[in-house]
């Protein structure tokens, strides 16, 4: 049995919907609340519970082998990094040894560090720290920006509006920006993969771009332009909120690109272009 928490979140959805078709037996963590519909109608079993309550932890990692974590504190008022990254996945891993888990699969995030100046890193760090330390077989993942929530963010979602793409600055730092299937099929790889038993993965995509080289990927694959604005840094962005203009601004201040070839050849995993990802985007789908 395989236990994926987060498993309601887009990440640990495609995980745990991947396991389930590729291999069955996977039970999902979600909250009392939340609604599950699509992992049951995937024949994902349903464990109720909360990464805060510790009973519902242990009966929800009865019997697993394996234990995937892509929990991460969400908008609601009560969830916190603090509570979440940090203090509920040093829950689940407490939990994980008592249950007698084989091996644990964290999914972290390139730059977590306790000393980041950005909470949900350093939280991350302290996630990361915890299982080291725990005893147990595990593999940390380490992906970089993702796609997914980048360029929807500050491509897609403007253009999809009819409004011009704020980019930060000059936009000239580079980014190993990865596609989210791809770092979900690096978490199903880790789980019997023996190259992945205790160690750090750092996940990118194939290449390091621009987000203004993004923003003219985008234009090939729609065959039209889209209009370009710059912000300074820690400037607002228009139709994204305050912590999201930091973050961006961060991204102007170091380049990033992630050699993937030796990754992607231990793992046999293929990743998604920016091209790909681009003509595959709800863009293209409305055109």
């Amino acid at each position: 049995m395989i236990l994926v928490a987060g498993a309601t979140g887009s990440l640990g959805g495609k995980i745990a919907t991947g396991l389930q078709s590729s291999r069955g037996s996977v039970r999902a963590l979600v909250r009392p609340t939340s609604n599950a519909g699509s992992l049951e109608s995937a024949g994902v079993l349903i464990a109720r519970g909360d990464l805060r309550d510790m009973r519902s932890l242990e009966a929800a990692c009865a019997g697993v082998r394996i234990v995937i974590s892509t929990a991460s504190a969400t908008n609601r008022s009560d969830d916190t990094p603090e509570n979440i990254d940090a203090g509920g996945n040093q829950n689940l891993i407490d939990a994980a040894c008592r249950a007698g888990v084989q091996h644990f699969v964290l999914l972290s995030t390139l730059g977590a560090s306790p000393d980041s100046p950005v909470p949900a890193f350093r939280a991350k760090a302290a996630a990361e720290e915890s299982l080291r330390e725990s005893g147990l077989s595990y593999t940390i993942l380490q992906p970089n920006a993702f796609m997914d929530v980048w360029f929807g963010m500050l491509i897609e979602a403007p253009v999809a509006r009819g409004q011009p793409v704020t980019l930060v600055g000059e936009s000239k730092r580079r980014h190993s920006f990865i596609a989210e299937r791809d770092v979900a099929a690096f978490a199903m790889a880790a789980t019997d993969h023996p190259a992945a038993r205790n160690t750090t993965v750092v996940l990118g995509g194939p290449d390091a771009v621009t987000l203004r080289e993004v923003v003219h990927t985008y234009e090939s694959v729609l065959g039209r332009s889209i209009p370009i604005q710059k912000v300074a840094p820690g400037e607002p962005i228009p139709g994204l909120p305050e912590p999201v203009w930091g973050i961006a601004a961060a991204l102007e201040n170091f380049d990033s690109p992630i050699p993937m070839d030796d990754a992607v050849e231990t793992f046999g995993i293929a990743l998604t272009s920016v091209k790909a990802f681009a003509g595959a985007s709800r863009l293209v789908s409305r055109t």
